[in-house]
């Protein structure tokens, strides 16, 4: 597996992206391409070539479920991991979501100085 670098994130709350985008390239260092919808990112996706996709659950129009079955239709994002950002962390939905092939899912609220070695925990499992 190669190094962690470039990650897509997909946040349809713009306080909750900013917070976010500063932890993953501020704090991290991570190249991040940030996404306010569903829709945004399976139009930048391809495009930016994430290592990993990191996704909100709860969004309007296209939900987190719904935009990770999209991308991993897209052939050349069909290998890339997904890490559900969720306050829906009862053990089912954990259960549920990682039924649909999600790699790991981060509790929200997160703590902005950890995000960055969460997300590349994750990413190591």
């Amino acid at each position: 597996m190669s190094e962690l670098q470039r990650i897509l994130y997909i946040e349809d709350e713009a306080d909750i992206r900013t917070v976010a985008l500063l932890a993953l390239e501020v704090v991290g260092g991570f190249t991040v391409k940030a996404c306010a919808s569903g829709q945004e990112a399976l139009a930048e996706a391809e495009a930016f070539a994430p290592d990993l996709i990191l996704s909100d659950v709860m969004m309007p129009e296209m939900d987190g479920p719904t935009t990770f079955k999209a991308l991993k239709a897209l052939p050349s994002l069909s290998h890339v991991p997904v890490i559900f950002m969720t306050a829906k962390v009862q053990a089912d939905e954990i259960d549920y979501f990682k039924s649909l092939g999600v790699s790991d899912v981060i509790a929200k609220p997160f703590d902005p100085m950890t995000l960055a070695d969460q997300v590349r925990n994750s990413w190591a499992k």
